[in-house]
């Protein structure tokens, strides 16, 4: 008698998830994906069948719901050196980081979730995790239980996000309210989930974006919005405890800006790569300091956080579009256009 079965016989878990969990595991061992064996552009995303991965011990196997697509994703599928790429090794390759799905089997000596549990992730990162995929695999502690608030689509768009504005506002930052912040970049997939966050913690917030953004992200909470089109940053704003550059390689003089706009001791937190030349030594001339580079992890226990402020109604990840697995190279397409929040690959 495994595992499960044990647990039905006892009233642990009611026979229709026995039977969920013994239907998916003595299913084929093939599963729809969407591969690619060359970096470049998203014409390089294949849908095809490939084996179905098996839970290790500690791990869940999870039948995806939906994937979100990030920009580490366009990156590392375009050859960019990213940490991912890194960790790549030999193909083909399965993109994706970000899951939301139904558990359906479980391996040795894991305890959290059972087979029906509706769970979200980010996952392995940096190494591969395969989410543009039917089924998953993970350690157990990298999920969290979907807020029940919110379908898979949407759930799928929170865990890399969120836990990037989380892990950068609380763990580098470290905010406890008050601070004065300024998000660049704050209508992308990170920068409207960072202005959330941060008036969640208590921070008076100043967003930069385009203006067809401004309306959106005073509702999202944002105090100040600034038209980095219109008008320079620095001209509009400063004396700021924190700045989270969401911009990086695209605008690298947004980074030098910035050092005008801090107030001494404040804080410079640049998550996306790329930072011009001399630039730490003229935020040591500035009197600023200047966070690593640093590189979200898979953290169960934040994703827990997040799903709290989305139940509280403090947190909302704005959905642009939903793209079928097999059409994950428009998607690609799609979201290097500047998509207004996160695009997702819709499994099932």
């Amino acid at each position: 008698m495994d595992r499960i079965t044990t647990a039905v016989a006892r009233g642990l878990l009611p026979p229709l998830l026995e039977e969920s969990y013994m239907s998916d595991q003595n299913v084929g061992s093939a599963m729809r994906a969407v591969v690619f064996t060359d970096f470049g552009g998203p014409e390089v995303l294949v849908p095809t069948t490939v084996p179905r991965p098996e839970p290790l011990p500690t791990e869940v196997l999870v039948r995806v719901h939906a994937a979100g697509i990030n920009p580490l994703d366009l990156r590392t599928r375009a050859g960019f050196p990213t940490p991912a790429r890194a960790a790549l090794g030999t193909g083909p390759h399965i993109l994706g980081w970000d899951v939301s799905g139904t558990v359906v089997g479980i391996g040795p000596g894991e305890f959290l979730y059972a087979p029906g549990d509706e769970v979200f992730g980010l996952l392995w990162l940096p190494r591969p995790a395969g989410a543009y995929a039917q089924y998953v695999t993970a350690p157990s502690r990298q999920f969290a239980r979907k807020p029940a608030s919110i379908d898979h689509d949407h759930a799928a768009a929170l865990p890399l996000a969120g836990l990037t504005a989380l892990q950068s506002l609380t763990d580098i930052a470290q905010l406890d309210g008050g601070e004065r912040v300024l998000i660049h970049a704050a209508g992308g997939g990170v920068g409207h989930l960072a202005v959330q966050m941060a008036k969640h913690l208590g921070a008076h917030v100043i967003a930069t974006a385009t203006a067809g953004k401004h309306d959106w992200l005073r509702a999202l909470g944002a105090d100040e919005v600034i038209d980095y089109r219109a008008t320079p940053f620095e001209e509009a704003t400063g004396n700021i405890d924190v700045v989270l550059d969401l911009v990086g390689i695209a605008q690298p003089d947004t980074a030098t800006r910035s050092l005008t706009v801090l107030k001494p001791g404040g804080l410079f937190l640049g998550v996306a790569p790329g930072r011009p030349a001399g630039f730490t030594e003229a935020a040591a001339a500035a009197g600023v300091h200047v966070a690593p580079e640093p590189l979200v992890e898979p953290d169960g226990h934040g994703l827990q956080k997040i799903a709290r402020l989305v139940e509280a109604g403090a947190l909302a990840v704005h959905l642009d579009k939903v793209f079928p697995l097999d059409a994950a190279a428009d998607a690609h397409t799609y979201a290097e256009t500047g998509a207004r929040g996160k695009t997702v690959l819709r499994v099932i």
